[in-house]
C-alpha cells in the first residue's frame, strides 16, 4: 500500500499549569469554517439521505480532532457515511477492513529485511493516513483492536521499540456492528474512551429511502462526489475551533454532567475526565460551525449523549430492566442547571 510520508503527529495540548490567552478568532476565518463545512455537510448528505444532524456531529468531531465511531446494523450506511467525510476532503484515506484473523502489525506496519543492504526497512500500514476507516471493528480480536490506541490518543505509533509519528489531521472513523450479532468482540472500556463520539445511522424513513433508491438505481452514491476543502485547511480550522471562548461557567456545565454519571445508580462506570475535554472541543466545533466565537450551554446539551453514553457501564439491574446509556445521559442533562450567560460570558466581534 502506497503511504505518503509521515508528518509530525497530533499531540495533546499540555494541560497543568497556565498558558497565554488564545485570542479570539476573527469574523472572516468564522465565516471561512462555515462556509466550507457548510458545503463538507451538503456532500455528505447527498448520499447518506434522510439523517438529518448526523452530518453536524461528524463534522463537529473532524474539527475537534477527534475520532468517530458510528454504530449500527448492517446495510444502513455507516461505511457510505466514512467514505463520504474522506471524499469530502483531498487527503489520503486508508480502509481496514477488520476480520478474525487481522494481526497488529497489518494495521500498524512492518520491518522488512532487505538482503540487499543488510537493514531492515519499515513498511507503514493503513493507519499512516489522514482519514482511516475502520470498517467492522469490533469483528477483530481485543489484541488488534488495542492497536489502534496510542495510534487514535498520541497521533504515532511503535513497532519494534521504534515510534512513528502519524500524519496530521489523524482521524478514525470506525464502524461496527451490534455486539449481539455473531462474530463480534465488544470493543475494550479503554478504547471505546478514545473515541470522541458514538453515532448510530438508523434506518431512513419512506421517503428518504425511495430518494436513495433515485440516485443510486444506476451509480454508486459517491460516484459524484468531489473534494471541498483539503487536509491543511481543516488543520487550521482545527485551530481556529480549539481557540474559541468557553467562559467558566459553560466549563463548569460540562464538569457537572460528567460528574453526575459517576454518582448515578443506575450506572457502574461514569465518564472519565478525557470525556469532559472532548465534550468541551466537540461543543466548540459545533458553536464555528454555528458562525460564533464561544460556546454555549445549547451546545453542550446537543452532544451529550453522543460523546458520553458509548463511554458508560451500567449495573446490572439497570441493563436488566431495559434502560439505556442515552436514556440516562437525558435523564442527567434535563436535571443538571442550566448556567445563566453573563454578558462577560459571550465574546462579540
Amino acid at each position: 500500500m502506497h503511504t505518503e510520508p509521515a508528518t509530525p503527529g497530533l499531540a495533546e495540548p499540555h494541560l497543568g499549569g497556565t498558558t497565554a490567552p488564545q485570542a479570539a478568532p476573527g469574523p472572516g476565518a468564522l465565516d471561512e469554517l462555515v462556509e466550507t463545512m457548510a458545503r463538507v455537510r451538503a456532500a455528505v448528505e447527498s448520499v447518506v439521505t434522510g439523517r438529518p444532524g448526523l452530518a453536524d456531529i461528524t463534522l463537529a468531531v473532524l474539527l475537534a480532532e477527534g475520532h468517530l465511531l458510528v454504530e449500527d446494523v448492517p446495510g444502513v450506511g455507516k461505511t457510505t457515511l466514512a467514505k463520504a467525510i474522506a471524499r469530502s476532503i483531498d487527503c489520503h484515506v486508508g480502509r481496514i477492513q477488520f476480520t478474525p484473523d487481522l494481526l497488529p502489525s497489518d494495521l500498524t506496519g512492518v520491518n522488512i529485511f532487505r538482503t540487499g543492504s543488510h537493514e531492515f526497512e519499515f513498511r507503514p500500514g493503513p493507519v499512516f493516513s489522514n482519514i482511516v476507516i475502520g470498517d467492522e471493528i469490533n469483528r477483530a480480536s481485543p489484541k488488534t483492536q488495542s492497536a489502534l490506541l496510542e495510534c487514535m490518543e498520541e497521533g504515532q505509533t511503535t513497532v519494534d521499540g521504534t515510534t512513528h509519528q502519524l500524519p496530521r489531521p489523524f482521524l478514525v472513523v470506525a464502524t461496527q456492528n451490534p455486539v449481539e450479532m455473531e462474530g463480534t468482540y465488544p470493543l475494550p472500556e479503554a478504547q471505546r474512551d478514545r473515541f470522541m463520539a458514538r453515532i448510530t445511522v438508523g434506518y431512513p424513513d419512506a421517503e428518504a429511502e425511495i430518494l436513495m433508491l433515485d440516485r443510486q438505481e444506476a451509480r454508486t452514491p459517491l460516484a459524484h462526489l468531489e473534494p471541498v476543502t483539503d487536509g491543511q485547511s481543516m488543520l487550521r480550522f482545527s485551530q481556529l475551533v480549539r481557540s474559541l471562548y468557553a467562559s467558566p461557567s459553560v466549563k463548569r456545565y460540562v464538569v457537572n454532567l460528567v460528574g453526575a454519571t459517576r454518582e448515578h445508580p443506575g450506572l457502574r462506570l461514569g465518564a472519565s475526565p478525557r470525556a469532559s475535554l472532548q465534550l468541551l472541543r466537540a461543543a466548540k466545533a459545533i458553536a464555528a460551525m454555528a458562525g460564533r466565537d464561544h460556546v454555549l450551554p445549547d451546545d453542550v446539551q446537543r452532544l451529550a449523549r453522543s460523546v458520553l453514553a458509548h463511554r458508560l457501564i451500567l449495573t446490572t439491574e439497570a441493563r436488566l430492566s431495559g434502560v439505556t446509556p442515552e436514556t440516562l445521559v437525558g435523564e442527567i442533562v434535563d436535571r443538571t442547571p442550566v448556567p445563566a450567560l453573563e454578558p462577560a460570558d459571550r465574546r462579540q466581534f
